[in-house]
């Protein structure tokens, strides 16, 4: 694994576009490789979707939200951006709604078939579940005994079913791709490269041939992704599948490519950007360990993580990011997990 830099500042990447002005078809990264920037309506403002050459048609990688505005962006794209030709294959990188969103749509649109890993293509067919009562209920339990108060954690536990709004339909059927398989595409053999943690079977895809990896969520070259546990999983430890997907990718990829993320601008110094990540979260976890000298509940946590005021729209994610670093540290034996006589659970150091 590439070191960041001496003391521990970001690796200095390198950029080789700027950032571009509008929306849709914005630049081609790449030879037959279009980028296409779609709006999202949060303080992340974006997502950038490829649109690859592919013979008599054109490949999709990720859709974007399900909103009207993203619609009339790709109705535009379909009238003068595809020369003519169609749209033949949609892979999906994984379920989250601003990558599936637009899934069922294209797939009528066009008559193509969603291609997905097993497990992304399974939860995004359990979005409509998000607004369940049931699910609310046991939502609600989850953040109120690690440590938010009644009335925050039941507008919490509310909020996950509004990602319906965002996702068309997911479709029910699909084209399952695994970890190493090979996709060709434009005549050209890119290889499925699956990472865990941000979401269960993220797939990320890499062409050796021109040295190109679509990445997806799984490695952003200015923010890290979301590592969350979540009501649904309550026990889980997503950061060590996270950290542990990042070296592998890092031990598979030597060869400096031109990576292609969702959010922010085409970069290269894919490892030592894996690097600079895995000592990041290196650094939170021993923070989160002294910290942890007395009990503390996740939610006690958050000011350390997050140093800055969270309203509840961001309660959910942070906390599901504290409880992604409290559990690593149960795996490895450096925090005790235990109940308080109030419910709540408190981790403390060993």
């Amino acid at each position: 694994m590439t070191p960041p830099d001496a003391g521990g500042l970001p690796p200095r990447l390198i950029y080789p576009h700027e950032t571009p002005d509008g929306l849709g078809i914005v630049g081609e990264p790449w030879p037959g490789i279009f980028w296409l920037r779609m709006p999202l309506p949060m303080r992340l403002n974006h997502i950038n979707l490829w649109l690859l050459a592919d013979g008599d048609g054109w490949t999709v990688v990720d859709t974007g939200l399900g909103t009207p505005e993203a619609k009339e962006i790709w109705e535009g794209i379909f009238a003068t951006g595809l020369q003519g030709k169609p749209i033949t294959r949609m892979i999906v990188t994984h379920f989250h709604p601003d990558h599936v969103g637009l899934a069922g749509w294209l797939a009528e649109r066009w008559g193509v078939t969603m291609v997905a890993t097993e497990l992304e293509w399974l939860y995004g067919r359990m979005i409509p579940l998000e607004a369940s009562p049931e699910r609310v209920v046991n939502a609600s339990r989850f953040y109120r005994e690690n440590g938010l108060s009644s009335e925050v954690a039941e507008t919490v536990a509310g909020r996950p079913g509004s990602m319906r709004a965002f996702v068309s339909t997911v479709p029910t059927f699909f084209k399952r791709i695994s970890d190493g398989d090979d996709i060709e595409i434009g005549g050209r053999s890119w290889r499925v490269i699956v990472g865990q943690g941000h979401s269960p079977e993220h797939a990320c895809l890499f062409c050796p041939e021109i040295n190109v990896m679509i990445a997806g969520d799984q490695v952003l070259p200015r923010i890290t992704p979301n590592v969350s546990v979540w009501p649904g999983e309550p026990e889980a430890d997503p950061l060590s599948r996270f950290l542990s997907s990042l070296a592998r990718i890092d031990g598979m990829v030597r060869s400096d490519p031109l990576v292609l993320p969702s959010h922010g601008l085409p970069f290269q110094g894919l490892n030592p950007r894996i690097g600079y990540l895995i000592a990041h979260h290196d650094e939170r976890l021993a923070e989160v360990e002294i910290a942890c000298e007395e009990p503390k509940t996740g939610a006690d946590i958050l000011p350390l993580l997050f140093r800055r005021e969270l309203d509840v729209s961001q309660m959910g994610i942070a906390l599901g990011e504290a409880l992604a670093h409290t559990h690593l540290l149960v795996a490895q034996g450096r925090l005790h997990k235990a109940r308080r006589d109030d419910g709540a659970i408190v981790f403390r150091k060993l």
